[in-house]
């Protein structure tokens, strides 16, 4: 074997494994991790089968294997396509920083705090590389300056927008009124309200952060990840998005309670 083919042989083993490493980085942060786990026991008892000349196992997995795939990625598709798409992010040469200042952020928060103490609920999202232009096109688009008092008008109960999800992206408010997916997880606490659940289903299908404002509760909450960290204080808040806005971190530190254990 020459020199050449040597090159060549490691070259395609590090290319494949790189692939590999990326694939299931991102799908390890989502609920598809059970795919990575279903497809390695069935390779492992495919390859001792193929060894061992186990007819009727391998009769079974042409008959089935195929078919049971095809419905994994059927039922998994959207943290597959979050998954690709974080990926795309982690790459240096996609990576796009998202034009949010943290006097923006003040703004925003600023308005929260008035919206929580009045009882006012909202859904502010932040997109980041998935596109979220379906989400934008069931809305408004307004494409207007950030602003609290923009906020505060938007979410007021006698604007017929206030029900719907503001979308917030390079600095701008882009869209309002939109509808968001709600969350199909079963396991969340069903004193959570459709807010809660739509932040969460947003996070869930893409990689987007979303803001929620609880009416009930005057709470503040953040989704990403498909996880929503429930009632934070502002300036977590304020850290936790810069940090995400500027990929220091895909899961930065919050101190406050994951979706399903609080209310």
């Amino acid at each position: 074997m020459s020199v050449l083919s040597i090159i060549k042989i490691i070259l395609e083993i590090l290319i494949v494994g790189w692939v590999i490493y990326l694939f299931y980085n991102g799908v390890s942060k989502t609920r598809a991790v059970g795919i990575i786990r279903v497809l390695a026991v069935a390779f492992i008892i495919y390859g001792m089968s193929v060894i061992l000349e186990l007819e009727v196992i391998l009769q079974v997995f042409d008959w089935v294997f195929v078919p049971l795939l095809c419905l994994m990625f059927l039922v998994y598709q959207p943290e597959l396509r979050r998954s690709f798409g974080t990926e795309q992010k982690n790459a240096s040469f996609f990576r796009k920083r998202i034009q949010t200042s943290g006097d923006q952020i003040d703004s925003i928060l600023s308005a929260c705090k008035v919206l929580a103490s009045e009882r006012r609920g909202a859904l502010i999202v932040f997109p980041r590389q998935i596109s979220i232009k379906s989400i934008i096109d069931t809305g408004t688009k307004i494409n207007a300056d950030l602003s609290s008092s923009l906020i505060l008008t938007v979410f007021d109960h006698d604007t017929p927008l206030h029900d719907g999800a503001m979308i917030v992206s390079e600095g701008r408010i882009v869209a309002c009124g939109c509808y968001l997916p709600l969350s199909e997880q079963r396991d969340i606490k069903k004193t959570f309200g459709t807010r809660h659940r739509a932040a969460l289903g947003m996070a869930e299908e893409s990689d987007a952060i979303v803001l929620v404002v609880s009416e009930e509760k005057g709470t503040i909450s953040l989704a990403y990840n498909s996880d929503l960290y429930y009632d934070l204080e502002t300036d977590t808040i304020k850290r936790t998005l810069l940090s995400l806005f500027n990929y220091q971190s895909d899961t930065p530190e919050v101190i406050g309670e994951v979706n399903n254990e609080n209310e």
